[in-house]
């Protein structure tokens, strides 16, 4: 786990084929979206790409900062590392408990309500990598022992 603290980029890069494996595999299945009377629709492959992406630029991030020697935040790294990992398995988890009946109606209204929040503090996460960079060429260089 020190490792993964240390070298972030492996996790975010490594992740990408496991994200592109799993939009690919699931042929053309959507992600709809309900806001009010407003539909979102979403191929499951688009938004693997978006992700991958996505990830493809933090762990390149990461990545340069390591090569450039600069100093991250151990405690940002592990903050941001848990709420993307973290939060995508939560709301994994809690989308397995949605009820069928009818008259579960306000159950999963309230499980909706949960996974937005999560969401939302995931999208709010993100921030903490660009403050990590920023931390990081502002602080000292490394000193390396010789």
């Amino acid at each position: 786990m020190n490792k993964l603290i240390e070298k972030p980029h492996l996790i975010f890069l490594l992740a990408i084929p496991i994200i592109m494996l799993i939009g690919i595999l699931s042929g053309d299945a959507m992600l709809d979206i309900n806001v009010h009377d407003t539909y979102y629709v979403i191929a499951y492959l688009h938004l693997t790409i978006l992700i991958s992406t996505l990830f493809g630029i933090i762990g390149i991030g990461y990545w340069i900062m390591q090569k450039a020697d600069r100093k991250l935040s151990k405690w940002l790294n592990w903050t941001h590392i848990s709420l993307t990992f973290g939060g995508t398995l939560i709301v994994w988890i809690l989308t397995k408990f949605y009820r069928t009946e009818i008259m579960e109606y306000e159950f999963n209204n309230n499980l909706t309500l949960i996974i937005t929040l999560i969401i939302l503090l995931m999208v709010v996460g993100q921030l903490i990598f660009p403050i990590n960079i920023i931390y990081g060429l502002i602080k000292k260089k490394n000193k390396t022992s010789g």
